[in-house]
């Protein structure tokens, strides 16, 4: 269910957001980054430093979800995978067509919102790779549970999300100390703030609670397997930059989890 309970306002935040990842794309935003030759040739480290992902993905079936921009598809395509990317903005999904292309990939791209994959099959894809985005939807409930009947059993996904502490805050004080100024229980839009250093210019953004990365993960068919917090933090940055608010919130948090077992699903039922 919707924050709002309302289907125009859900239309309106997709477009939107739509409307300004477009113009990202177009203006070179970092986050509209093709993979380079030098990352084309180990791909698989490229995507997975930690390890997370099996040492061959030859002949698998891989979704990037909310990951467009010519990245992810095209490193997972070289490494012989069966990519799909899904992403709101059509102009994303543009320059991962276009990279495809260039480089004789086979990448199938679909315009939809990350909690709208109805044109996809059950239990079609052995890997779900998603960038930072689940920020951009108001409830993360409908997406875990669309990706969740996307995966097969054992299917492995692998994400990063914004964490909720970072998008609260608002500003710094004349001590360059960091104020939360967003409650934690926020559930509208995220207000205009001066600290600008983790959100992307004209989109709209929504907080989710850890009982909302990590508990509706689980409660809609996931097993998490690892969570670590990429660092930021920098002991000789200035204040207000990235590095020093680094190194009093981190930005992000990665997920791998992994898809249970359908059949387990029904005996948590009965047993329940």
């Amino acid at each position: 269910m919707l924050i709002d309970g309302s289907e125009r306002s859900r239309k309106q935040f997709l477009e939107t957001n739509r409307q300004a990842w477009d113009t990202l794309a177009r203006n070179g935003s970092p986050f509209a980054h093709v993979a380079s030759d030098e990352e084309c040739r180990y791909p698989l480290k490229t995507l997975d430093s930690r390890g997370w992902l099996p040492e061959d993905v030859r002949g698998l079936k891989v979704l990037c979800l909310a990951a467009g921009g010519g990245w992810q598809s095209i490193l997972y395509a070289t490494a012989g995978a069966e990519v799909t990317v899904v992403d709101l903005s059509p102009e994303m999904l543009a320059l991962d067509s276009r990279e495809a292309q260039r480089r004789g990939l086979n990448v199938r791209t679909l315009a939809t919102s990350m909690d709208d994959l109805s044109m996809l099959g059950d239990a079609t894809f052995d890997i779900a790779h998603q960038p930072v985005s689940t920020c951009y939807i108001p409830s993360l409930s409908g997406m875990y549970r669309e990706l969740a009947r996307v995966l097969k059993d054992g299917g492995l996904y692998i994400s990063q999300h914004k964490q909720p502490g970072s998008l609260q805050i608002t500003h710094r004080d004349h001590r360059d100390r960091y104020v939360l100024g967003v409650e934690y229980y926020e559930q509208r839009a995220l207000p205009v703030a001066a600290d600008t250093l983790y959100r992307e210019q004209g989109t709209s953004e929504f907080l989710h609670r850890w009982d909302e990365l990590i508990g509706e993960l689980c409660r809609n068919g996931f097993v998490l397997e690892d969570l670590v917090e990429p660092r930021r933090a920098d002991l000789t940055a200035s204040p207000g930059s990235s590095g020093h608010r680094g190194r009093f919130v981190p930005p992000y948090v990665r997920l791998k989890a992994r898809r249970h077992r359908r059949d387990s699903e029904q005996t948590t039922r009965i047993f329940s």
